[in-house]
């Protein structure tokens, strides 16, 4: 894994471009793409690179195997041929994560299953012993892809998805992930020159993405486990190493104000402790008060709100005049500053009355949402849309 191979990044939908923004400037070629995800050639001390940098990817995935296969038996004979005794040890765990599309196999577990039992089968014979297996994500981790009669097989360097960036210790309602936080932040050309306002911060998620940006801080310091660490040999001086590189990257100019409010003051309390762990707590202001209070600095910037969408009927009319109200503020307290609104309800989004500049499509799990743009120039006045 020293030299060069194919190096699978994955995404959540919506986030490849930005993705790609991310890894072309690392100065890494991107071979191929696809709406979730891209391949380099790298190698593994690159994924680890990938890991402590990338905002928006949700792992790392360095190739070990690639073949034709066109039933279980195969998968079997071919995982079995990899060298995996070189790769995990026996005191180690592993767990298996398959995607299939072929016909020979109805349940993706079935394909887990049997390479799962080609890995420790393969083990166990050159070592006289077996790692341990299951279903936890945070060791050595195998993905398989097999469609049609293709198979790549990929050993996750990422371990957990990049997203959980350890930092969320008090989530509050319905967080927006990290990685999806950090693409809306990127898709509004944000880079920490001007203000940026969070009303409706909740748990502050999109403030702190917004704070590690501004300052350069990458996403993968605050984690302390990755897959790669798991890998036998794996090189811990040469890791600690590139981790004293990454802090001396940060930005060392102090970013424009962030400020992030909420009306709810326990949604507040857990964004000032989520930001205290990601390292960014001096760089926000926070808040309680309702988001028409919400302090504006002199300098005209950006405010990006993610409300809710309504996903019980009572709750459509109040979110009717929630949607309608940031309207308002836009109108009256915004005029120079550029406005983002991140839905997942363009019936709502209509609430608001303003003419959008710009549409972004994104994912929310599985719900589709658009980040909308809003120029709020000096004399904005309400339109249909």
């Amino acid at each position: 894994m020293t030299k060069p191979g194919t190096i699978r990044i994955t995404c959540a939908p919506g986030l490849i471009d930005y993705l790609r923004q991310e890894v072309e400037a690392m100065d890494y070629l991107v071979d191929s793409s696809e709406p979730t995800g891209l391949k380099i050639t790298a190698c593994l001390q690159d994924a680890m690179r990938l890991n402590l940098f990338l905002r928006t990817g949700f792992n790392v995935l360095y190739q070990i195997g690639k073949f034709r296969c066109i039933n279980p038996d195969e998968l079997y004979t071919h995982i079995e041929a990899i060298p995996w005794e070189d790769l995990i040890s026996t005191d180690g765990y592993l767990c298996v994560v398959s995607s299939v599309n072929t016909p020979t196999i109805t349940d993706w577990r079935f394909a887990s299953l049997k390479t799962k039992d080609a890995i420790v089968d393969r083990v166990a014979s050159r070592e006289g012993s077996r790692p341990n297996s299951g279903s936890n994500r945070d060791r050595f981790v195998v993905h398989v892809y097999w469609h049609g009669d293709q198979c790549e097989v990929y050993v996750n360097t990422s371990g957990k998805k990049l997203a959980d960036r350890s930092y969320r210790r008090i989530p509050h309602r319905a967080p927006m992930q990290e990685t999806l936080a950090a693409g809306v932040v990127l898709a509004t050309g944000y880079d920490g020159s001007t203000p940026l306002l969070n009303p409706m911060c909740g748990s502050g998620t999109l403030a702190i993405e917004a704070a590690l940006i501004a300052s350069g801080r990458p996403p993968g310091l605050l984690r302390n486990n990755f897959g790669f660490m798991h890998l036998k040999g794996f090189d811990s001086e040469a890791w600690q190493t590139m981790r004293r590189e990454a802090k001396k990257v940060r930005h060392k100019k102090t970013p424009a104000p962030i400020i992030a409010t909420d009306i709810d003051g326990k949604a507040i309390l857990a964004a000032e402790k989520n930001a205290e762990t990601a390292g960014v707590r001096q760089l926000i202001e926070f808040k309680t008060c309702d988001f028409a209070d919400t302090p504006m600095p002199d300098n005209k910037g950006i405010v990006i709100f993610n409300p809710e969408y309504g996903e019980r009927l009572g709750q459509i009319s109040e979110l009717e005049t929630t949607y309608h109200d940031i309207g308002d503020f836009f109108k009256q307290k915004c005029s120079g500053w550029t406005g983002y609104i991140f839905t997942g309800n363009m019936a709502l989004a209509k609430k608001v009355g303003l003419r959008t500049s710009k549409r972004m499509e994104f994912f929310n799990a599985k719900i589709e949402c658009r980040l909308l743009k809003y120029d709020l120039y000096e004399g904005t006045r309400r339109v249909k849309e």
